[in-house]
């Protein structure tokens, strides 16, 4: 049996192994979490894109496949109401391509799916009892964080500088996702919306690991044991991987998604606003390319993603992803189509021999 020398973060959420796996909305729910699992590590399920419903279902089917702890994943954003110029701006932006598609945008409907979490969810919680509740975008306000405290679910938050580490170890958090700019998929910024300045992995766990004293969980162009060694030595705990897993067998992405992973390179990636509303890493596409990949003409989150739908919906029965998320991180080379718990197990045994455990 493998003796990790820092065992904050497997006694905090009992677990074998200092693997986290990120919560994917849209690309992975109970069957990904099962076979982290399986290896040792903390398998979650993402909550804000899906019902009250779907989220029981998928926990009832984790429960009944393995004997281990589980995350459940919340959104923290406060929703913003655009103006009606909002909306015309960012609608005249995308006009070009409503014209190409023959798109009428008086049907387009409004983007949702992704709630900030409230009440309803943390009843849900309150009644699932999970073994650890994260958030990304912050915290939700005081007394909901309290109700799900009062669970005895360990609570993590996701943090984009030392700042906002701080803030979470303040506001109650018993570990936190140090997030760097490799990281793929949605930046859980909350203090700051600058993207200019935000840290990479490598620059950002150290100083988190030294600024904090609850345990530090790297995030970011982690795809291999090389890189979940380098994060333990820079002082981090665990390791939260997310993009290697993306083309995996119990990986629910999209086959355009999928496509895009298989090209996905150190230099293809970009962080964009214009397909949300919040910054996020994907693989670049048409709409990042010609309207991003950061615009101050996208609406807030998830708002922008509505006017997009009509345009997804007529180019992915093409194969193509010109306006969707192609979410990935800088390491997405590193992504393997097999089983995600050989995936996990061959992260692990690389990572052991490397730091000679």
């Amino acid at each position: 049996m493998t003796v990790w020398t820092d065992r904050r973060v497997l006694d905090l959420l009992h677990v074998s192994q200092p693997l986290l796996l990120a919560p994917m909305a849209g690309s992975g729910l109970a069957d990904l979490a099962i076979a982290v699992a399986k290896a040792g590590g903390l398998g979650a399920i993402p909550c804000s894109s899906i019902s009250v419903e779907k989220v029981t279902a998928e926990v009832e089917r984790f429960r009944a496949a393995i004997d281990a702890p589980v995350n459940l994943n919340f959104f923290a954003h406060t929703p913003i109401a655009p103006t009606d110029e909002d909306m015309q701006r960012w609608l005249s932006r995308l006009e070009p391509y409503f014209k190409e598609f023959a798109v009428d945008t008086s049907a387009i409907a409004a983007a949702g799916g992704r709630a900030p979490f409230d009440d309803t969810m943390c009843a849900m919680v309150e009644r699932l009892r999970p073994e650890v509740v994260s958030f990304h975008f912050g915290l939700p306000d005081t007394a909901l964080l309290k109700r799900v405290k009062a669970t005895g679910a360990k609570v993590i938050g996701c943090a984009t500088t030392v700042q906002e580490g701080r803030y979470l170890q303040q506001h109650g958090c018993d570990a936190v996702i140090a997030q760097g700019y490799e990281a793929g998929g949605h930046r859980g910024n909350f203090l700051t919306d600058d993207m200019a300045t935000q840290p990479t992995t490598l620059a950002l766990v150290p100083q988190m690991a030294d600024a904090l004293d609850v345990p530090v969980i790297a995030a970011g162009g982690i795809g291999d044991g090389r890189g979940m060694a380098a994060a333990l030595c820079l002082g981090a705990a665990a390791v939260q991987v997310g993009t290697a897993f993306l083309l995996s067998d119990q990986s629910t992405s999209a086959t355009v998604h999928k496509a895009a992973l298989r090209v996905a390179r150190d230099d293809n990636t970009a962080v964009t606003n214009v397909l949300t509303g919040r910054p996020a890493r994907g693989v670049i596409n048409r709409v990042m390319r010609e309207v991003g990949p950061l615009s101050d003409d996208a609406l807030p989150f998830p708002l922008a993603g509505g006017p997009l739908a009509p345009l997804r919906a007529a180019t992915e029965p093409q194969g193509k992803g010109d306006f969707q998320p192609l979410w990935s991180g800088q390491a997405g080379v590193f992504a393997r189509e097999e089983s995600a718990s050989v995936i996990a197990r061959r992260m692990l045994d690389e990572a052991v021999r490397i730091l000679r455990l």
